[in-house]
């Protein structure tokens, strides 16, 4: 554990020291100074308003397992993010279904799925507004054309990896059952019953995905997600266009996929490879000059991150958490939930 903690450490303070290496103080303090407060203001209201869709959309996904209560699934969703934004691994991720299920008797490995469901809807939705982006806007960028080939063919086989793995998830919703049976059949050289266990789960956990055979609820789920991803390309355009820096629309779409990218590299928050992912995608591809791209990226790690951490810590001190607590709980305690339900 204190390996990994050094480790992620490292690479945090890595990232930063690539992120500022040629950024100025003065130069970056002034361009935060000069930003429009008001621009600020409305990105941060659209931030909030992610998180309220969230809940929104997990509510649709959890129909075919439980009832859901709306504040419970809100209140979930914000100290999971929160926990990504103070905890490495993306422990996040593990702890949101795990203290819903929790409260609301929810099968634990159900929920689960459910997050890998609304991942793969997330990703489809990131990589078709930058398809809209590579399609229709890609001759606003300032990258040459033979570059930007190299974008769109990425694009193409980040698309199709998505739609692989959105069939995937439907196969295993369709039969549940069977694959369980598979992986028991796999697993009868293991110990004991723990083959039996770990078809058990894998049944479970595919049970969670049966939103992608029902029509409705999963039509439901994937139309919220791309508002989701709307608000949050709008986000960044406001943000940026607070900053002085032009940016056409669509191109907030490059941006946020390459902002994806930066989140998914396990330090706490996406520290260093978020600001990094933003620095590098205006000052190349739209011609930003470099201490305005640090101002902004700054600012808007700061927005998209800072306030939901705070809620988050106020939900978790009325529910009686810590952050100790969930460090645990990410640890060991959905392994054992997992477990208890088999």
């Amino acid at each position: 554990m204190k390996i990994r903690t050094l480790v992620v450490a490292g690479v945090s303070v890595g990232l930063l020291w690539w992120f500022l290496r040629d950024a100025h103080v003065a130069e970056v303090w002034d361009q935060v100074r000069r930003a429009n407060p008001w621009l600020l203001l409305v990105s941060l209201l659209l931030v909030a308003s992610t998180y309220w869709a969230r809940a929104v959309r997990w509510q649709h996904m959890l129909t075919p397992i439980g009832p859901t209560r709306f504040r419970s699934t809100f209140r979930a969703t914000v100290i999971g993010f929160a926990a990504l934004g103070v905890l490495p691994a993306r422990a996040g991720d593990v702890l949101r279904p795990y203290l819903l299920a929790r409260q609301e008797g929810l099968s634990l490995p159900a929920t689960m799925a459910t997050i890998v469901m609304e991942r793969v809807l997330d990703l489809v939705a990131v990589l078709l507004l930058l398809a809209v982006y590579v399609v229709g806007f890609a001759e606003t960028t300032t990258l040459s054309p033979r570059a930007m080939r190299s974008v769109e063919a990425s694009a193409t086989i980040a698309a199709l990896a998505a739609l692989a793995l959105l069939a995937l998830l439907w196969i295993m919703a369709s039969h549940p059952e069977r694959l369980g049976t598979l992986t028991l059949s796999v697993t009868r050289v293991l110990p004991g019953g723990m083959g039996r266990k770990l078809a058990n789960l894998v049944s479970h956990f595919s049970g969670g995905l049966v939103v992608a055979k029902r029509p409705r609820q999963f039509a439901l789920a994937a139309a919220w997600s791309l508002p989701i991803w709307l608000i949050g390309a709008t986000e960044v355009w406001i943000l940026t266009r607070a900053f002085g820096m032009a940016l056409p629309y669509p191109g907030a779409f490059l941006i946020q996929s390459l902002l994806v990218v930066g989140v998914a590299v396990p330090t706490p928050g996406g520290v260093g490879s978020f600001h990094e992912a933003y620095r590098v995608g205006m000052t190349t591809f739209f011609g930003a000059a470099n201490a305005s791209a640090v101002a902004a990226a700054i600012v808007l790690h700061a927005l998209s991150f800072f306030p939901v951490v705070a809620v988050g810590l106020l939900f978790m001190a009325q529910d009686g958490l810590t952050i100790g607590r969930l460090r645990s709980l990410a640890a060991s305690e959905p392994a054992k939930g997992a477990a208890v339900n088999l």
